[in-house]
């Protein structure tokens, strides 16, 4: 079965919003089954990302541009990843945990996909709920 593409949702957040919860309230209170970050615009005062080791986390209280966040959002979970760039250029890219606060703006576009569900189940190789995919969501 095909994907079939649904609404879109367009929202801003303000400063001292946490990034990560306004997206997971956001996604219970539309009750987003399957969705994804189209694109998001914004800066952020502090940072909390983990970074690729899996074992280390930043928590950086600095003055941020997003350059890039991704991600898939359901109802059993969101999983975000993020590129930040200070006021010198410097980057730095991790995985969004709570604890990212909006400094100025985000602006964010969500996609829905209608005929499919996002899961979480637990991955022993991994050590991490990964993302399952219903059946109906699969070509």
């Amino acid at each position: 079965m095909k994907t079939i593409p649904g609404p879109i949702h367009v929202l801003r957040l303000h400063p001292m919003q946490d990034l990560r919860v306004a997206i997971e309230t956001y996604v219970k209170q539309m009750q987003i089954k399957a969705g994804y970050v189209i694109t998001a615009v914004g800066s952020l005062q502090q940072a909390c990302i983990r970074l690729a080791s899996a074992q280390s986390v930043a928590n950086v209280s600095e003055k941020f541009e997003i350059v890039s966040l991704i991600g898939t959002l359901s109802l059993e979970g969101i999983h975000l990843h993020i590129a930040l760039a200070n006021d010198r250029g410097k980057t730095i890219g991790g995985h969004v945990l709570a604890g990212c606060i909006v400094y100025t703006t985000v602006e964010l576009v969500l996609g829905e996909a209608l005929n499919c569900g996002f899961h979480r189940a637990y991955d022993e190789k991994t050590g991490y709920k990964e993302l399952s995919i219903s059946e109906e969501c699969k070509p």
